[in-house]
């Protein structure tokens, strides 16, 4: 029997129980045109799954950049909307491409960048049918403070 080396162990898109999650992002990508990447997220950045084209850095950067797209949303629900502070959906269209980004879950995410030319209608309708088929399984729980956290 052989023991691991000591160290980080080495990272992959996702872990083991988001592997379906992984699978329907890509199959998403593969049957909607016009699409690059797929991210799940929680709410409060962190990448949990995302399809294998998109680097780690990259996929850092999304999680970041979507948490901080949907929190500013959420803030315009408050003082503009019905003050309960929901969003269903954001989405950005800028030059080069287009980034949508969806509830998915308790917590969670689902953020897909787009070609500029792809179709948002379709794209938004393939993202709600992958959260409908998989959104029970992607939950992000709220992190909790590591034991005896911010005591010298």
């Amino acid at each position: 029997m052989s023991v691991p080396p000591p160290g980080p162990r080495p990272r992959t898109p996702c872990p083991p129980p988001t592997t379906a999650s992984t699978g329907s992002s890509k199959k998403l990508l593969d049957h909607t045109p016009g699409t690059r990447h797929a991210l799940v997220l929680s709410r409060d950045g962190l990448k949990l799954c995302w399809t294998p084209d998109l680097p780690l850095d990259q996929a850092d950067q999304l999680a970041a950049i979507c948490s901080g797209i949907q929190a500013l949303a959420q803030g315009a629900s408050v003082e503009f909307g019905d003050r309960r502070g929901g969003v269903r959906h954001s989405m950005t269209a800028y030059y080069g491409g287009q980034l949508f980004i969806v509830d998915a879950g308790d917590g969670a995410h689902l953020a897909v960048v787009a070609e500029e030319n792809a179709d948002p209608e379709y794209v938004g309708q393939e993202m709600s049918h992958l959260v409908g088929a998989i959104g029970a399984h992607l939950r992000a729980e709220p992190r909790s403070p590591a034991p005896n956290a911010g005591t010298p």
